[in-house]
């Protein structure tokens, strides 16, 4: 029987010298799922585009996003909305910086903008205790390297939720809400050519924050342990009926 297909919903699109530049959303996650492939089912709420019915989709991977969670704009809500339905349809749900922030504010946590201010580039993400034990990460080291750029963050987590990692600047860099639903302020779907865009297009900004912009522009490696966890989200999704969990 052929697999269902792997929802991507798409959180808006990007500023027009990123898209013109590396593309958008729903190539990044293509691209980086090149070594685990299976079909893929992009659907866009900020364009009006329905999303499916949680039975006919194996899972659902919810992008990043130039919006903001808190601005509550109706397509993220709507997008909310299928979220907490899908969430206890026990659908296997992975957001990814938007992603991350909405499926966290659905849960009950709090987003807000990040008190320490916008969070950007070659990052050094940590486990915690839990992140160490957790199925999904065993495999990983405790410190790796991941792209990020965010000015919100998941502030308080949903009751319940376990905090796996943190970073210097964010203290929610990996939520698990429960046996099939995780997300991640980092973008593991970057690479170098996507994240130099993003800083390229936040220059002036960024330098009047008091960034060093030269430094964010040299990216000498690809995070290969913040793909694994994209990828390994994905290899465990067969069907409706099995947790991508690892067996102990």
């Amino acid at each position: 029987m052929d697999k269902k297909p792997l929802l991507v919903i798409q959180m808006g699109v990007p500023p027009q010298p990123i898209a013109q530049a590396v593309g958008e959303q729903d190539a990044w996650f293509s691209a980086a799922l090149a070594a685990e492939p299976r079909e893929l089912l992009v659907v866009r709420p900020e364009r009006g585009e329905r999303l499916p019915h949680t039975d006919a989709v194996a899972g659902a991977l919810i992008t990043g996003s130039w919006s903001m969670v808190t601005d509550r704009l109706d397509w993220s809500e709507s997008t909310a909305a299928w979220l907490r339905e899908a969430y206890h349809a026990q659908l296997p749900l992975l957001g990814v910086c938007y992603g991350h922030q909405l499926l966290a504010d659905v849960l009950g946590g709090t987003v807000a903008d990040n008190p320490k201010g916008k969070e950007i580039g070659l990052q050094t993400v940590t486990l915690t205790a839990q992140g160490v034990n957790d199925p999904l990460l065993r495999n990983h080291p405790a410190h790796f390297a991941a792209y990020l750029t965010h000015q919100q963050s998941v502030l308080s987590p949903p009751p319940g939720a376990q905090v796996l990692a943190y970073s210097q600047q964010d203290g929610c860099q990996i939520l698990r809400y429960g046996p099939h639903a995780l997300s991640v302020q980092f973008h593991p779907e970057f690479t170098a050519a996507i994240m130099t865009q993003c800083v390229r297009n936040s220059a002036n900004a960024l330098r009047a924050a008091g960034h060093d912009v030269d430094r964010l522009l040299q990216l000498e490696q690809e995070p290969y342990w913040a793909r694994q966890l994209l990828l390994d989200f994905v290899a465990q999704i067969d069907d409706r009926d099995a947790s991508f969990i690892p067996a102990a």
